[in-house]
């Protein structure tokens, strides 16, 4: 008899508020540490990741931030458990806004902000903070399998006010263009992950990566300003952290504005704005490395060959197609 992922989520988040802190940091400390001692759970693809990050590392020092990285990884689904559980002056202590003034401008006119983040801290607490103190939250979520899993992620974040579109679902783009062009939006999108077959390839690290399109393609649509943007964790003291319930809290930090030359193509501004806010997302992982939850294959030099090279040629002539129009 399989198990019900998507009824153990439930039972997770339904059961995990209630049980003290201390002990549920506990238990996902040891499944962290489990998970990284038996290289379980894409261990072994996170260390890959990680040494273009860190290169030159010596084997002994990149166990230790993978298994920092796993701990980091493990914080994130115990936060998403107990977020439901947490009050409003427990959220705001949670989070720091590095620099807020670089973004709070756009909204003060009332446009809609889009952010390309990457898989760092905690992207589901940071979306609560956000639709409660700058503005609604619209994003895009992926599906999961079973289906049960994804829609009990989805009440998840709706249950902390954010609206949530599933990737894949016809209209997608469209609907975060007409979502964007009403302004007064947050657009936050997870984009260091190519999740189709339409993404971009630029530099990272010094290798090609391969990541989603997306937040640069809506820039250039729209005209809405594009941040990337970082999550990361920090230790809270005193205070703070008995405001928050936690020892650990979330920095917010927006890169400059993504601006890309007007004379170009469609195609050639959204590959330079891609490239500007991965370059900044770079830097960012660079100084935090333990919190970039990359348990995937992003690397062009890690993807199947054949494969990869299928979806180039697949790209091209939808390209050549798109040129002759």
């Amino acid at each position: 008899m399989g198990i019900d992922v998507g009824k153990l989520y439930a039972t997770a988040w339904r059961l995990a508020p209630k049980v003290p802190e201390p002990v549920l940091r506990g238990a996902f400390t040891a499944v962290a540490d489990t998970s990284w001692a038996l290289r379980k759970g894409g261990v072994d693809q996170l260390e890959r990741n990680l040494e273009r990050v860190a290169p030159g590392i010596d084997r002994r020092d990149l166990r230790r931030l993978s298994r920092a990285g796993m701990r980091s990884y493990m914080r994130y689904f115990r936060e998403a458990f107990t977020l439901s559980g947490a009050t409003p002056d427990q959220i705001q202590a949670r989070m720091r806004i590095a620099n807020r003034e670089v973004v709070q401008p756009y909204f003060d006119e009332g446009r809609s902000v889009l952010l390309a983040l990457g898989h760092l801290g905690n992207w589901d607490l940071a979306g609560a903070w956000g639709t409660r103190n700058l503005a609604p939250v619209l994003t895009v979520a992926e599906r999961l399998e079973p289906p049960s899993l994804f829609e009990e992620f989805v009440s998840f974040r709706e249950s902390l006010g954010m609206k949530i579109l599933a990737f894949g679902d016809d209209g997608v783009f469209r609907s975060l263009v007409r979502g964007t062009q009403e302004g007064g939006r947050l657009v936050p999108l997870l984009a260091d992950r190519d999740l189709s077959s339409q993404g971009v390839e630029v530099d990272m690290f010094g290798e090609r990566v391969r990541v989603a399109a997306g937040p640069a393609a809506l820039s250039v649509m729209t005209g809405a300003p594009l941040f990337g943007t970082s999550l990361t964790y920090e230790r809270l003291e005193g205070e703070r952290r008995r405001a928050a319930g936690t020892p650990w809290g979330v920095v917010v930090t927006f890169g400059p504005p993504v601006e890309t030359d007007p004379t170009l193509s469609r195609r050639e501004r959204i590959a330079q704005g891609t490239q500007q806010w991965v370059d900044f997302l770079a830097s960012e992982i660079r100084r935090k490395p333990e919190d970039w939850h990359m348990l995937q294959k992003v690397f062009v030099a890690d993807l199947d060959a054949d494969r990869y090279a299928r979806t180039v040629a697949k790209e091209r002539a939808a390209a050549a197609e798109g040129g002759t129009r």
